[in-house]
């Protein structure tokens, strides 16, 4: 495939990320400006031709997370008025994805506000890797495509080959996620029964499914400050499991996640590069990063030729 009109830019939030997808698609990132003023606005420069060009830009919305979604807004408003044909914004986390409905009194809901900042600034398709709630494609008026780290995770763990392998969902909204994962790798599913009684803060109530002297792996899309994880690991341990471990594809790990993970029972915490982890992180021996960037590299490629990304899901 030719590549003339492909072209890949990405701001601050994770260039290691946006350089191994171009990597992969056998292309150089693009040359764009972004930088902050001493004031703490962001300027942006695109350094480079993109008249008629296929333009993906990649930029997860991570921490901090308003810094990244401006630099993602002025970019692709930047790429519009320089008369790009086509934007894309590569998501590999979305940021604000939690705060998708109306729950609560006089709240607002800020996953559609978002959808409607990338749609106003110039967007013309979203590519996004697990979207914490699968309806934030219907807050879009433009196309979604919408990856999933199910294939990269599966390819990680199926050649471990666990003996007495039990799938376990954290909450009952990760039931179909974690069902499609034991599915992939014949295990038998269990489910935490946990109360939220405020932001952040988990109570593990009981534990549905038979976990005695099982390997148990929690799957989720994302983990932020780990008390939902630690506490649904002790819930596992005191039913008897012989031992825990636990994946997702987005490392927020905000507060004390790093800490809680290292004082756990925890075996091993596996995560995607969707968001770049701390220096800390990559030096603790039980947490692991698998790259998305070939699956990325893919599905741009598939959007960019006009094919199926279909087959991309297993």
């Amino acid at each position: 495939m030719h590549y003339d009109r492909l072209k890949v830019f990405t701001g601050n939030a994770n260039a290691a990320l946006a350089s191994e997808v171009c990597e992969n698609l056998g292309i150089d990132v693009a040359s764009a400006m972004v930088k902050i003023f001493s004031d703490g606005e962001i300027y942006v420069q695109i350094q480079e031709n993109v008249r008629g060009a296929d333009v993906f830009i990649v930029q997860p919305t991570c921490t901090p997370v308003e810094r990244h979604i401006m630099e993602l807004l002025l970019m692709m408003d930047a790429l519009k008025r320089a008369s790009a044909q086509r934007i894309t914004a590569v998501l590999p986390y979305y940021g604000y994805a939690r705060q998708d409905r109306k729950d609560r009194p006089r709240m607002p809901i800020s996953a559609k506000l978002v959808a409607r900042l990338l749609e106003t600034a110039g967007a013309n398709r979203i590519l996004a890797l697990d979207l914490h709630a699968a309806q934030i494609q219907g807050f879009f008026d433009i196309p979604v495509d919408h990856l999933f780290a199910l294939p990269v995770m599966i390819d990680y763990f199926k050649p471990l080959d666990v003996p007495n392998l039990t799938v376990v969902s954290p909450d009952a909204g990760g039931v179909e996620r974690a069902r499609a994962f034991a599915k992939r790798l014949n295990a038998p599913l269990a489910i935490i029964d946990k109360r939220r009684e405020e932001v952040n803060v988990a109570e593990v109530m009981n534990v549905i499914g038979s976990v005695e002297d099982r390997n148990c792996l929690i799957v989720d899309d994302l983990i932020d400050t780990a008390g939902t994880l630690v506490k649904a690991a002790e819930a596992l341990l005191e039913k008897g499991a012989g031992s825990v471990s636990a994946c997702a594809t987005h490392a927020v790990l905000s507060g004390p996640a790093l800490e809680r993970i290292e004082e756990s029972n925890l075996k091993e915490v596996v995560f995607t590069n969707s968001i770049p982890m701390s220096e800390a992180a990559r030096a603790s021996k039980r947490l692991r990063a698998l790259s998305v960037a070939p699956l990325l590299a893919s599905a741009i490629q598939a959007i960019h030729g006009e094919t199926s990304v279909s087959g991309l899901f297993i």
